[in-house]
Formats: C-alpha cells, sequence, structure tokens
C-alpha cells in the first residue's frame, strides 16, 4: 500500500508521517519553503510544491499526483489543510473521513477512530474511503534514518490573485508542539493573575494557554494560545488547567494530552470528569505550595 500525505505544519506533519510510515509507504507534499524539515520524515519522496499555495491549485495538484498510483490520501488538519481535503474530495470522488486519531486497513477496509460530539464519544468507522485529515498528536514524531529524495512540482496560477494579507498578532509559540501546558481559564479572575502563575511555568518549562474567555473574550492571552474544539487541539504529556470549567468545547481539544491536572474551586466542574488528577483549591492558593515541593 502506498500513501499520499499533505502537510504545511512541520510539527504535526512530522508526527504523522511517523505514524503512516509505520503502516505503508508513504510520500509527501508540503510547501517549497517547509521541504528541508521533511526529509527525515521517513517519506520516500517529497513533492515541494512551488508557487503560491491555495485550497484550489494544492488540491488540484495533489489529486493528480495521487492518480499516479496511490491508495489512500491523507491531509493534516490545519487551517489550508481542511480547505485542501474538502477539494480532494470533490476531485477524487471520495468521502473525506474527518479528525481521525487512529487509522487500519483489514480486508480492504480502512477503519478509523475519532472523537465525536464535541470528544464526548470515540466514534469507530470501517469504509471504503481513500481521503482522510489526520488531527493534531496522532504520534510521537521520530527521526528516520534514511533521507527523502526532493521533486520540485509547480503549482498553476490561481485564478484568485491575494491583494493583502494581515498576519494576526501572535506570540511566536505553537503551543501544538509544547511538552508542558499550563492553561487557565476564567477562574483566573484578572490578567495580572499570569504574572502570578509564571514561576509555575518556567519551574516546568512549560507555555502557557487558555481557554476562549481568557484568550478570545478577555484577551489576556493571544489567540494563537486558545485551545479548543474552534482553537487549536493540542497533545502535550501533561496539560494543566487552572481555573478551567472544562466544558465539552475545550475539553475536544486536549483528548490528545498523555495526562491531565486540573485546580478548580468547584468541585462540580465538568473538568473533573475528564482529568488524571484534581484538586479541589484556590489555583493562588495552591500553585505556590506545588512551587514549594518543586523546589
Amino acid at each position: 500500500m502506498k500513501a499520499l500525505l499533505f502537510s504545511d505544519s512541520v510539527a504535526q506533519g512530522n508526527q504523522t508521517a511517523t505514524y503512516i510510515r509505520g503502516k505503508m509507504d508513504l510520500d509527501m507534499a508540503v510547501p517549497s519553503e517547509l521541504k528541508e524539515k521533511f526529509t527525515s520524515s521517513g517519506s520516500g519522496r517529497i513533492y515541494s510544491l512551488t508557487g503560491v499555495l491555495n485550497a484550489g491549485n494544492v488540491g488540484e495538484k495533489i489529486s493528480e499526483i495521487f492518480r499516479t498510483g496511490y491508495d489512500y490520501a491523507f491531509v493534516d488538519s490545519t487551517i489550508l489543510g481542511r480547505e485542501v481535503a474538502g477539494y480532494l474530495a470533490i476531485a477524487l470522488g471520495s468521502k473525506c473521513v474527518a479528525e481521525i486519531n487512529s487509522f487500519e486497513v483489514t480486508d480492504g477496509k480502512a477503519r478509523t477512530r475519532r472523537y465525536f460530539y464535541g470528544g464526548k464519544t470515540v466514534l469507530e468507522e470501517e469504509s471504503s474511503a481513500k481521503l482522510f485529515t489526520v488531527a493534531p498528536g496522532i504520534s510521537e514524531a521520530s527521526v528516520a534514518e534514511t533521507k527523502s529524495s526532493t521533486e520540485e512540482v509547480a503549482l498553476q496560477e490561481s485564478p484568485v490573485k491575494v491583494e493583502k494579507t494581515e498576519n494576526k498578532a501572535s506570540t511566536g509559540v505553537d503551543i501544538s508542539s509544547a511538552k508542558i501546558l499550563v492553561s487557565v481559564g476564567r477562574g483566573l479572575g484578572k490578567k495580572e493573575g499570569l504574572q502570578q502563575l509564571e514561576p509555575l511555568v518556567r519551574a516546568l518549562g512549560a507555555e502557557f494557554a487558555g481557554s476562549r474567555p481568557v484568550c478570545l473574550d478577555y484577551q489576556w492571552l493571544g489567540e494563537d494560545r486558545w485551545v479548543g474544539i474552534s482553537g487549536k487541539k493540542v497533545s502535550p504529556k501533561v496539560y494543566i488547567a487552572l481555573g478551567i470549567s472544562g466544558q465539552i468545547q475545550h475539553i475536544a481539544g486536549i483528548r490528545g494530552s498523555k495526562v491531565i491536572m486540573a485546580i478548580n474551586k468547584d468541585k462540580s466542574a465538568p473538568i473533573f470528569e475528564e482529568c488524571d488528577y484534581g484538586i479541589v483549591g484556590d489555583m493562588y492558593q495552591v500553585v505556590p505550595k506545588i512551587l514549594a515541593l518543586l523546589k
């Protein structure tokens, strides 16, 4: 079997490549400026896409490449990737199974697993689909022993001309690749509370993250640190939730976490049904005690 993977995320692309290459032969299609980041991904060939990328011309080119002899197409679930997958579903005439976190082939059928109903349940499916989007954190990335070959592929000029782009304000940190996240919610109470929690973040070598109210409504943290079903989906080794109630929209973003710890004053908070370790208490009283134990 042979698979083709499109990714425009270095961290996620190497995770997905590590997972797929253990199951079948793999080639990748990536933006030309990222090709060097994937030469140790374990893919046999890297198609380096040159030109201005958009869902249309990337989807068209990948559909052309796919028809040269691939069995399955995988697309990392990024902003561009999800658009490309929609185009590919039409171009290839295939159902797209979205946000998978497990993939096997049994008796010629694809068997997949993915979170459903906002992460409340796990949906196991068997289908004849050839196209899949892959949720972040499907595997730990590892370096392959052999280097990939590279082939330059020119994208067609798009009929849509981009007149201007404006990037959102960013801290320059990709929380999706962080090993430890200290995530704060509405229970933080005030922006100044971040300074009081900063010693914990430094002691753990972690990164700050936050729920929707903190990142989008109050803007105490940047939008690029928002974790949730409409924010970023993360898979750290440790996820520490401080003052986060744990609504389903947030839980959907942290399902890939290896260990979840929670501190919340409300003993009935839904987060306690999802975490591995929970402390009922005021974060501003509990965190200093944790720091003292760490020292």
